[in-house]
């Protein structure tokens, strides 16, 4: 891969990280590189990565044979394999889906990796995802989603990345408050739940050393986010165990999922 304008190859990303783990192309040396050295110090991370874009997909399929042909995916990240718009509209070629994200770098490969069916619309909104209001009302949004129709909230590996001084209930509420009667949240997050107590105090101490911070949440705290929503089964669960056996067994689960229909 060549850098586009704007993109520095020898600065790590975590984006570019996360797409390596996906077995991505969209990353350079210096993010491989990051990427090994995170898999040594937590187990099960690289797996992890693809049972969660592996939820996405599932999710993605199960909504659309429920009739959803709109998806409003926030923090999405670099456009890698197996993305919601690629799984929307190989099932439903109409599907119309709008990504947000307020990383330029992820911006730069977005405009250059996104494509659409003809049928369908795919957009992307450089916006942050914690001024909700905007994102609602933005034009190119409005053009694309109509909020009286059933519409599918993915917050994939999202708030994990926003801090609680941020108040990422709120922000679910904000968002989730715009879905009409019978719109879904599809939502995964990462979790210390399902590790042995010692891998979750190493976890902790590596992460604590890193420059992006990470928040872990307990099942407890995530299922509150579906808060008006009923959740369809197998419930909140591991992501490697919601609804499939898992293409990549867990050496550790990190991360819950679960889907949501709005009540």
């Amino acid at each position: 891969m060549s850098a586009a304008s704007g993109i520095n190859p020898n600065i790590p990303h975590s984006a570019r990280v996360y797409d390596y783990w996906l077995g991505g192309k969209d990353n350079f040396a210096a993010d491989r590189r990051v990427a090994e050295e995170t898999m040594a110090a937590v187990p099960g991370v690289r797996e992890s990565a693809r049972n969660n874009r592996a939820f996405l997909g599932r999710a993605v399929r199960h909504l659309t044979a429920q009739g959803v042909r709109q998806f409003l995916d926030l923090g999405t990240g670099i456009p890698s394999q197996g993305n919601t718009h690629e799984v929307a509209q190989a099932e439903a070629p109409e599907a119309r889906v709008v990504y947000v994200d307020n990383d330029p770098i992820v911006m730069t490969h977005a405009r250059a990796l996104l494509t659409s069916t003809e049928e369908g619309r795919t957009a992307y909104l450089e916006a942050d995802v914690r001024d909700p209001a905007a994102i609602l009302e933005h034009p190119e949004l409005r053009e694309i989603i109509d909020f009286r129709q059933p519409v599918a909230l993915m917050m994939v590996a999202l708030l994990m990345h926003i801090p609680d001084s941020d108040d990422p209930a709120g922000l679910v509420k904000a968002y989730a408050d715009a879905l009409p009667q019978g719109g879904w949240l599809v939502l995964s997050h990462l979790t210390l739940d399902l590790a042995p107590p010692q891998v979750a105090a190493d976890y902790l101490a590596a992460t604590g050393r890193q420059a992006m911070r990470r928040t872990p949440r307990t099942g407890e705290q995530i299922a509150r986010y579906f808060d008006g929503f009923e959740l369809v089964e197998p419930g909140l669960v591991a992501v490697s165990e919601w609804r499939d056996t898992p293409l990549f067994p867990d050496e550790i689960p990190w991360m819950y999922g679960g889907v949501g229909r709005k009540l």
